[in-house]
């Protein structure tokens, strides 16, 4: 069985698969270690998913509910750091304030603990946090920081302990019959394949002959870190409600880190690949990405007004960190741009857009004969990993594809106590 992609969804799934089963296992990965990408370019944040509709997305929150305490106690069992920082989610305004109502109720039919979720006045959330202004504003007690990348690591070296080979510097050129055909014209042979392969997801799937009617898009979301002196300004995780639910671009955040850093951010610049951390990652290429969409199915997607206008203030927010700043300075009015003199984390989301020009808000499990693909895997799948893994696991076990060991190998996680929840 191979797996695509050494993330931390590609990573937990061969971690579970390793553990449960002795089916021979090989997670091919193009860079010379896990997690390189997303898995560590986020912002370490164990979301509660009280911001996520039970209806349309009860797979992932269940998941993310889940998977706090399991990430929780694995990071304490590794000395991995774990901080328990809190999130308030901000209405600016009145109107914004129904949103924050329907968050609560969203969070308790999550299975949030009702108390852990508090719904707040302005008052209220300044005699908590003295520098935010808000109309109102929905406190998550739950959340916490953590290194992503490092706890992928770690389960990197115990997936290897129970026999997973990782495949190392071995980018896949494309799939012919049963064999993956590396970029250096190498190849292996495989029954079964799940693609975890993060933005270049769908291309793999488009190979296997699925998911023909989508395209995608990279978006670099840019952040600056804040001086030391500053930083206790704020000491909650802040974010704020979506101006512009159609789109993926995500509204300001003020995130405590779980190594004692703050930053501000992100914006949503539109790249031309997955690892354009910087610049446009060459103008030919972004020219020849747009034009791919502009052709496309989604070419709708240009053709929408109010899209151009928002990518042109994300590009102004990329430029000038003065714009990044007044953004932040909304609800956060003592902040100034010369508090800030390093960019911090910088990472990309690829959103899946539909035929109709639309940003698709579900992630997708597709299937062939002899593969399983993990498509528009987007946050808080961080989170969410673990549990969501198990979930894939026990699927592929419902269908015959995997065959559970009656010898379990010994882990800190509890299977079995998994799937009973999902």
């Amino acid at each position: 069985m191979a797996i695509i992609g050494g993330g931390i969804l590609g990573t937990t799934l061969s971690y579970w698969i390793s553990s449960l089963t002795n089916h021979k296992i090989c997670v091919i990965e193009k860079e010379d270690q896990v997690a390189l990408h997303a898995s560590s370019r986020n912002t370490g944040v164990v979301h509660s998913p009280f911001y996520l509709d039970p209806q349309k997305k009860k797979k992932i929150a269940k998941a993310a509910l889940i998977s706090h305490d399991l990430w929780s106690n694995y990071a304490k069992n590794h000395s991995i750091p774990w901080k328990g920082t809190g999130t308030i989610e901000l209405a600016l305004d009145e109107s914004q304030h129904h949103t924050i109502e329907k968050y609560l109720k969203w969070g308790n039919q999550n299975g949030i603990p009702e108390s852990d979720l508090e719904l707040l006045d302005s008052n209220q959330i300044t005699q908590k946090e003295p520098n935010i202004k808000c109309d109102s504003g929905i406190y998550c007690k739950r959340d916490a920081s953590t290194d992503y990348g490092s706890l992928t690591k770690q389960l990197h070296q115990e997936s290897m302990q129970n026999g997973t080979q990782f495949l190392f510097s071995h980018k896949v050129n494309h799939i012919k019959n049963n064999a993956i055909i590396f970029s250096n014209g190498n190849s292996i042979e495989f029954n079964f394949v799940i693609n975890c392969a993060g933005g270049y997801s769908l291309n793999i799937a488009k190979q296997f002959g699925l998911a023909q009617e989508y395209s995608n898009l990279h978006f670099r979301g840019e952040y600056w870190r804040i001086q030391e002196q500053y930083a206790n300004l704020v000491n909650t995780n802040i974010y704020t409600v979506a101006k512009f639910t159609n789109f993926p671009f995500l509204d300001p955040h003020w995130i405590k880190r779980a190594d004692g850093q703050t930053e501000i951010g992100p914006n949503a610049v539109p790249v031309s690949y997955p690892e354009a951390y910087s610049g446009i990652g060459g103008v030919s290429k972004a020219v020849s990405k747009l034009g791919q969409i502009v052709s496309g199915s989604s070419k709708k997607l240009l053709l929408n007004s109010e899209f151009l206008s928002l990518i042109s203030k994300e590009w102004k927010s990329s430029i000038s960190k003065n714009a990044m700043v007044n953004r932040v300075k909304e609800f956060i009015p003592k902040i100034k741009p010369q508090y800030f003199t390093t960019r911090g984390t910088a990472g990309i989301r690829t959103p899946i857009i539909t035929k109709s020009g639309e940003f698709l808000a579900e992630m997708l499990e597709l299937e062939s004969q002899n593969s399983l693909h993990i498509i528009n895997y987007n946050s808080p799948g961080a989170t969410g990993a673990p549990a969501y893994s198990a979930y894939l696991v026990q699927q592929l076990s419902d269908k015959g594809i995997i065959n559970p060991d009656k010898t379990v190998k010994p882990s800190i996680w509890n299977f079995a106590k998994i799937i009973d929840s999902v």
